[in-house]
């Protein structure tokens, strides 16, 4: 048993600031932060084009910001977030880059940012590194945790359930009130042990789902562990149904998981989309071209690759200044370089991959869940800021600002708390070693498969039912394997993922519109907003 004032399950950008706050305002806390694999990994290294913050307000302002959040949000957002985010976004910036994050300057001013724009702003105000603006960001919060005495981070710790009454003996359900999170129960991969940690407040931070999807640009720890404890801890989630695929992934025939992003910040420095054959094809779609919003832009290029049937659709860079392409993009071009493709005189080929989930577990305005003494804080989270489309580069901003909130509120009540006694160890009688590690791998294509087919960019009541009946055989088959094999990390991830992918589809199926990412072919008008926000 580890017994711990506050545990962090997560440390990318949400978990990290929260606890480096915490510890900096409370050093007599003992601060207990989890990750699946190494501290470096993590959905926040992988983010390329920056994080979008009004700076320059001689031509950009707090209106213009919460305008474009709301435009790309089609009508869900919750305005009183977005204005929260957005007017809170340029402190907790500014907070990191005192810590020694490293933004790009202006070429001609090197006092100033050198802000870039993407999909659905009306301004320049993406602060960036490079293409590397996450790892840049992971890379500050890992060196400045480093100062902190009191923040405990622990590498290879799969959380595999929350803690609740339920352990207690107690039945509960959605409606039950007052659920209180005591902790989690966790596997010490280096021990193949699982321990019990146990904590006055609890943080999820774990990332999205990506790996839910067969393409998808999130690295291969995405498998919406946090959303789906919450989930069984029968905690509220909302607008699962609403997958963010980016529009331009990198297209790989070999494959390759995950795959690489093309930036929406190329996008932003003037490249275009294309076809094979050289043609301008957005002008049809959107009036914005190809900054329109994501999920405009990826339904435009899965109809002309359904269409033409085509592999892939062409970004064209050939036009951009080579010097510039190279400081600003050296990731990407050297990506493309290592398979064959010069940006500056071939065609990029890209295709749509899911991005990001903009549902997840519901959160007040300072990052409580349902659940009593249980935050939630990052891309496993549903604030109301993205509604159903995030606007590009809004999500780390997100991340900030809430961890923000976060501590402000566990300072608030953590005195008032006390670590839960009595709690039951991990009871793993009954249980044999796997014998075949192919029912997991197996599983796990299929499950892809499945969502890739049936519950994609474009979506109909045929395939959504389709997808839900496959879906509960696999539920079955590993929950059998769950109840009577010792528990691994693959195990459980494919729990979680199928878990998942249910939610996705069922709420898919509950919304009877298309409205954002959300499309489909038996409702192709909007409708009159309905919640169903409990699932």
């Amino acid at each position: 048993m580890i017994k711990t004032d506050v545990l962090i399950i997560g440390s990318g950008v949400a978990g990290l600031t929260t606890a480096l706050k915490l510890a900096a305002e409370r050093p007599d806390l003992k601060i207990t932060v989890l990750t699946k694999t190494n501290k470096q990994e993590s959905n926040t290294s992988y983010a390329q084009g920056g994080i979008a913050a009004v700076w320059n307000f001689d031509i950009d302002s707090y209106e213009k910001h919460i305008a474009d959040t709301l435009d790309a949000g089609d009508g869900f957002c919750d305005e009183k977030i977005v204005e929260i985010v957005v007017k809170e976004g340029p402190t907790r910036v500014k907070e990191i880059i005192e810590w020694g994050t490293r933004f790009d300057k202006d070429h001609d001013n090197k006092e100033e940012y050198d802000l870039g724009r993407e999909g659905g702003h009306s301004e320049n105000r993406i602060l960036h590194y490079k293409d590397l603006t996450g790892w840049e960001i992971q890379r500050t919060l890992l060196e400045k945790a480093k100062e902190s005495p009191n923040i405990e981070l622990h590498e290879h710790f799969f959380a595999i359930d929350l803690i609740t009454q339920h352990h207690l003996g107690y039945t509960l359900s959605r409606l039950t009130p007052d659920i209180e999170c005591y902790g989690a129960y966790v596997l010490d991969k280096n021990k193949d042990d699982i321990d019990m940690i146990l904590a006055k407040v609890t943080v999820v931070a774990t990332g999205g789902a990506g790996q839910v999807y067969r393409n998808t640009t999130n690295p291969v720890i995405a498998t919406g562990d946090g959303i789906a404890m919450v989930y069984r801890a029968k905690g509220r989630l909302e607008n699962m149904e609403y997958v963010q695929f980016h529009p331009t992934a990198l297209y790989n025939p070999a494959g390759e998981n995950p795959d690489f992003l093309v930036s929406e910040a190329v996008r932003g420095e003037g490249a275009i989309l294309k076809t094979k054959e050289g043609e301008e094809f957005m002008q049809n779609y959107d009036e914005r071209g190809s900054l329109a919003p994501r999920d405009i832009v990826a339904r435009a290029i899965d109809n002309e690759m359904k269409v033409r049937g085509d592999d892939y659709l062409c970004l064209d860079c050939r036009h951009l200044d080579e010097a510039d392409f190279k400081a600003h993009f050296p990731t990407i071009y050297e990506k493309c370089m290592s398979l064959g493709i010069n940006p500056m005189k071939d065609l990029i080929p890209v295709v749509p991959a899911c991005h990001y989930i903009c549902g997840g577990i519901r959160t007040d305005e300072v990052g409580r869940t349902s659940i009593n003494h249980l935050y939630a804080c990052g891309e496993c989270t549903c604030t109301g800021l993205h509604g159903a489309n995030r606007l590009a580069s809004n999500s780390l901003l997100e991340g900030l600002v809430f961890a923000h909130r976060i501590h402000l509120d566990i300072l608030n009540v953590i005195d008032n708390i006390e670590i839960k006694e009595g709690i039951p160890e991990w009871n793993a009688d009954s249980t044999t070693d796997p014998k075949e590690m192919v029912l997991i791998t197996q599983s796990w294509k299929e499950l892809k498969e499945i969502m890739s087919s049936y519950v994609g960019i474009v979506r109909s009541n045929v395939r959504l039912k389709r997808a839900l009946d496959r879906l509960m055989l696999l539920y079955n088959e590993t929950d059998q394997l769950y109840m009577t094999t010792t528990l691994s990390p693959q195990l459980c991830e494919l729990r979680n993922l199928i878990t998942i992918a249910y939610l996705i589809s069922r709420s898919a199926a509950m919304r009877k519109e298309s409205r954002g990412l959300h499309y489909t072919t038996d409702y192709p008008k909007k409708l009159p907003f309905r919640d169903l926000s409990i699932l």
